[in-house]
């Protein structure tokens, strides 16, 4: 385990016990979040390196507009 996530479980354990349930609830649902993400990319990388090639080429032609985090 990391020094970081080390220091994150300790200050986790000051927590009353039903912001630690909701801490870990949000961490396992990223963990498998990720491995979903991660599994989809690993069966299909033509499909994703096709998908980047078309954004990056939109981009380069001008047909993108910048994030507006305020509209998110």
């Amino acid at each position: 385990m990391t020094t970081l996530l080390e220091q994150a479980f300790a200050k986790a354990r000051d927590l009353p016990a039903s912001e630690q349930d909701a801490l870990a609830s949000l961490m396992l649902e990223e963990i498998e979040s990720e491995r979903k993400w991660d599994e989809l990319f690993a069966r299909a990388p033509e499909k994703l390196a096709k998908h980047a090639d078309r954004a990056l080429s939109e981009y380069e032609a001008g047909k993108t507009l910048p994030l507006d985090r305020d509209k998110l």
